[in-house]
């Protein structure tokens, strides 16, 4: 059986060894890049790193979520070790295991378990009415923006769009012609907006976006005002055309707070409390 080449950081304390480990592993190919001591490193451009069991997490870039990491313990004291398993490490393993037969094997196991786990959790945060993001992986984008603007400064801001007109569409033409609707306003909506910004579903009438960057705090209500426009022009759901109003709330990072929850929570109450612009469908329709 052939496998696909697996790229390994190794701290420069255990590059000999696991060199000449995965060298000869029945498991391999491996591409192994020896890292400095102190230098600085991006996780996301290895499939597994070896880290010594004293690195903080804290040092970690916050992509590093995405890549195997593989604790060497430098002592026997369980309890450290299992916090790192809690903090999400593929595997934790003694020093002296690292030049095993067995360590490449084990190693790629590594690896495909966080990969399994990184699909079941996209699948699970996932919105399958309209394949959007949900609130979780949402709020995990934000975490990961956020501490990205601390090194780099930027103004960013999360909009919420609260949608009315879909419970009218449902008891018109039923629960799918509704999820139909739900999947055409998240397909406008990622139109009118850039590929590094993030749209993401609150449920079945909020949708949020992310906006990474913004070339000034201003910007965030023209981008708003823009995608409820987006939203004004008719739908065609079932074969009628279908009309919905929606509501817009803005949180700007830092002004309205430093933490996504926070943002997301202030963003939220501002579309639940201002009027929905729009016309809609059938009874519930409203010139205002």
């Amino acid at each position: 059986m052939s496998f696909e080449t697996l790229r390994v950081l190794v701290p420069e304390l255990f590059g000999e060894g696991v060199q000449a480990s995965l060298a000869v592993s029945a498991a391999g190919p491996f591409d192994v890049v020896v890292l400095p001591a102190d230098a600085a490193f991006d996780a996301g451009d290895f499939d597994a790193v070896l880290l010594p069991q004293r690195t903080g997490l804290a040092d970690l870039p916050a992509h590093a979520a995405a890549t195997a990491l593989v604790v060497v313990a430098e002592g026997e004291d369980a309890a450290p070790l299992v916090e790192w398993l809690r903090q999400g490490a593929a595997d934790v393993i003694a020093a002296q295991e690292l030049r095993s037969p067995g360590f490449g094997a084990r190693l790629r196991v590594a690896v495909e378990r966080r990969r399994i786990e990184r699909e079941a959790r996209q699948a699970y945060a996932t919105d399958l009415a309209t394949g959007l993001p949900h609130r979780q992986q949402l709020v995990e984008h934000m975490s990961h923006l956020i501490a990205l603007r601390e090194r780099q400064p930027a103004p960013m801001a999360v909009l919420v769009l609260r949608v009315e007109g879909l419970e009218t569409i449902t008891a018109r033409f039923g629960r799918e012609a509704a999820n139909v609707l739900r999947r055409k306003l998240a397909v406008r909506l990622r139109a009118g907006v850039r590929a590094s910004d993030v749209v993401a579903s609150l449920g079945d009438d909020s949708y949020a976006v992310l906006l990474a960057a913004l070339l000034a705090p201003g910007d965030a209500a023209h981008v708003g005002a823009k995608l409820l426009t987006v939203l004004r022009a008719p739908f065609q759901v079932a074969g009628q055309e279908a009309l919905v109003a929606a509501a817009l709330g803005i949180a700007l990072h830092l002004r309205d707070g430093a933490q996504p929850e926070v943002l997301l929570a202030r963003a939220c109450a501002l579309a639940a409390a201002s009027p929905a612009e729009g016309r809609l469908s059938g009874a519930a329709a409203n010139d205002g």
